[in-house]
């Protein structure tokens, strides 16, 4: 069975592609598609219908990440014509990060996105996310799910065992980039379980997160339990392909 590596592009928050490219450019030798997040950590960024269409153009797959929080029934209808006349057919659904101004449009829902596009964009792939928690039935009607990033294999093959599913599910990776980038995570994501000891290795060796990101990448392959893995570079990605090019290369 295939074993899909998922990568995560930081999005521009400027009119500018040319860093967007250089990650495509870069992780192209490794990656089965790529993920692109949208408004960011609650920070406006180029549309992520935009970008899947030029990750399309430089010849690979994008999977356009839209969220709940920004938009209402009329935004979402035009950003799925607008991903029809561009040639982008798959999509993450996310509640969406607390935004860092102004409040959320409550107006759409996971579930509400998802039955929606099944009518509006017949052939579309569909995926949601999942949190390390029972997955919700409306979730199950995904076409693949991508579960929240976790720094425990352990942890994640029994939320899989956990939670049977006939559709592809991807586990998440995320690269440590520095001390400060774990404590936040920490403190901002819900659920997650950071060890303590990855933290004060990450702050000894600013390596050490490449290194415990590449390594956890490869246990998910070998436990089988999972389609792929959904990883999250960061501003890592040359030093994260240059450490899996020998297992992922294409």
């Amino acid at each position: 069975m295939s074993f899909e590596l998922i990568c995560e592009i930081e999005p521009p928050t400027k009119p500018d592609l040319t860093h967007v490219r250089h990650q495509i450019g870069t992780m192209s030798k490794i990656a089965h598609s790529f993920l692109i997040p949208d408004n960011h950590i609650g920070r406006a960024t180029v549309s992520s219908v935009a970008v899947a269409h030029e990750v399309q153009a430089m010849g690979g797959r994008g999977i356009a990440c839209l969220n709940s929080r920004d938009r209402n029934l009329l935004g979402f209808r035009r950003d799925l014509l607008t991903a029809q006349a561009y040639g982008v057919d798959q999509f993450l659904f996310v509640y969406g990060d607390k935004p860092t101004s102004g409040n959320r449009t409550s107006d759409l829902t996971v579930r509400s996105m998802i039955e929606e596009a099944r009518e509006f964009s017949p052939g579309a792939r569909l995926g949601a996310a999942a949190g390390m928690r029972p997955l919700p039935s409306f979730k199950r009607a995904a076409d693949f799910l991508f579960l929240q990033v976790g720094f425990s294999v352990v942890a994640q093959v029994r939320w899989r065992e956990a939670n049977p599913v006939d559709v592809p599910v991807y586990a998440g990776v995320m690269v440590l980039a520095s001390e400060r980038h774990a404590r936040m995570l920490a403190s901002t994501i819900p659920d997650i379980d950071l060890p303590e000891t990855l933290i004060e290795q990450v702050a000894a060796d600013r390596m050490a997160g490449v290194e415990a990101a590449c390594a956890q990448v490869l246990a998910l392959r070998e436990s089988g339990a999972f389609a792929g893995v959904h990883l999250v570079p960061v501003s890592r990605y040359r030093d994260v392909e240059s450490r899996l090019a020998a297992a992922f290369i294409k």
